[in-house]
């Protein structure tokens, strides 16, 4: 049977799941990486009833393989304590979050014997990004490591269509690389992936609403 056929994603609803999430984190965060440590600072008990949280862990069978977290509408405060330099010209990180509906994509971890199948990240992205677009989100924003070995930089770009917007030195994590800031509209990346019609957006589309693709396709969000 082919990984394709093996692996499973589900959004994280009950302790067990949670365990799951935490085990793949501690492989990565912890062990392999030393970015944090503690079963509560990995994924904290109350995410599981907090509305403005979700989870996900993808598996090859029964394992756990891999994790996201996706923060919704996060407060501009978090922002501002992360002292952003922007990019370029002409990007307001503070009206950008007060002008835009915002998720932030974070804890996105891989087991390392897993890192070289794509799919395992585009099987994360698609039950994350397809519960993002029904909750009327518009963007997505994310941190990766500048330099880090695994850095997710390459996916996120190429594939997905962010765009690194500004940069910043402290965050979340226990990491001592830069952090660079990427941002990306939702209705573009999917109309953008659509365009392709290349094997990422046939396996998006795979279990996705057809109610949910016609509204994406004309750009519209509710």
């Amino acid at each position: 049977m082919s990984l394709k056929d093996r692996i499973t994603t589900h959004r994280v609803e009950e302790e067990t799941q949670r365990l799951h999430a935490i085990q793949v984190m501690r492989a990565t965060y912890e062990t392999e990486k030393n970015w944090m440590r503690g079963e509560e600072k990995l994924f904290p008990l109350r995410d599981l009833s907090d509305h403005a949280v979700s989870w996900f862990v993808v598996y090859d069978g029964e394992r756990p393989i891999g994790v996201l977290r996706v923060l919704y509408s996060p407060p501009l405060e978090l922002y501002k304590q992360y002292g952003f330099k922007p990019i370029g010209e002409g990007f307001d990180v503070e009206e950008f979050v007060k002008q835009n509906r915002i998720a932030e994509i974070g804890r996105f971890a891989v087991l390392p014997e897993y890192r070289r199948y794509i799919m395992v990240s585009a099987s994360l992205m698609r039950v994350a990004s397809k519960e993002t677009f029904k909750r009327g989100f518009t963007h997505y924003v994310t941190d990766i490591f500048e330099g880090e070995k695994h850095s997710p930089y390459d996916f996120h770009r190429r594939v997905m269509g962010f765009q690194p917007v500004a940069s910043h030195d402290v965050g979340e994590l226990n990491c001592p690389n830069r952090r660079i800031t990427m941002i990306v509209n939702l209705g573009e990346a999917y109309r953008n992936l659509q365009a392709s019609n290349n094997w990422i957006y046939r396996f998006f589309m795979e279990d996705w609403d057809p109610e949910l693709d016609l509204k994406l396709r004309g750009g519209s969000h509710s």
